[in-house]
């Protein structure tokens, strides 16, 4: 039995004709696919904007803004 491909979503995005045409060019200049070039450059946005790019980047993240997972040490009662 073949191995399951991994989910991915479909999303219809619009280009300006000059545009693509640009990507096209990059893409066979660079040996990859569109694809693979909108993969990179949206990867790259997500590290600019400081966003998770994978669940368990995600999960790491969550962890840190909870309060009971600062380092900081107890508030003492009574001083």
């Amino acid at each position: 039995m073949a191995a399951e491909a991994p989910y991915t979503k479909r999303k219809l995005i619009e280009f300006a004709p000059d545009i693509w045409k640009a990507l096209e060019l990059l893409a066979l200049d660079s040996r990859k696919s569109v694809q693979d070039l909108a993969d990179e450059a949206f990867m790259d946005l997500l590290r600019k904007y400081q966003r998770p790019t994978s669940l368990k980047e995600a999960l790491q993240e969550s962890t840190r803004r909870l309060p009971a997972n600062d380092d900081a040490p107890p508030k003492r009662h009574g001083t």
